[in-house]
């Protein structure tokens, strides 16, 4: 069987002491199946069990994300243009068309999270995959890949 592929992410997430950090994580548990009928095999990494809400989005060229925590636990993707996010620990990540970020800042100290906003000051169009049953992954607990 060949290789699983892999997909890296951003993981933002709330350390022991309510400090919001930023870690690159992969995910690599993916298996290989068909869609259905006679397609062929493709590998899949399934979290449809977690999918609360998916939004589309767009950030304006001038937006102002001051400090605030992610409302849910919450995949990003941004689908055109970027963003970047930055991290009470000081750590600042740009993103832009394909990077993916999980956003799970919640309960930090003072309620203070992350700071974000566009980049090159265009818009960002994104979508955003809220996940529900999620209080192993609220504040940074446990990754997506760890589950």
């Amino acid at each position: 069987m060949a290789d699983r592929p892999t997909i890296s992410y951003w993981h933002v997430y709330t350390d022991e002491n309510g400090i919001s950090r930023q870690q690159k994580r992969t995910l690599s548990a993916f298996e290989k199946e068909s869609m259905g009928g006679d397609s062929g095999e493709q590998w899949n990494l399934k979290f449809t069990k977690h999918a609360q809400r998916i939004i589309f989005s767009e950030l304006p060229g001038d937006f102002d994300g001051d400090w605030h925590e992610n409302p849910e636990p919450q995949w990003i993707i941004p689908l055109e243009g970027g963003w970047w996010v930055e991290t009470m620990d000081g750590t600042r990540v740009e993103m832009r068309k394909g990077e993916i970020s999980f956003g799970a800042d919640q309960n930090t100290k003072d309620e203070k999270g992350h700071r974000s906003g566009t980049l090159d000051g265009k818009p960002c169009k994104m979508m955003i995959v809220q996940i529900k049953d999620s209080e192993k992954l609220r504040g940074g607990k446990t990754a997506p890949d760890e589950m």
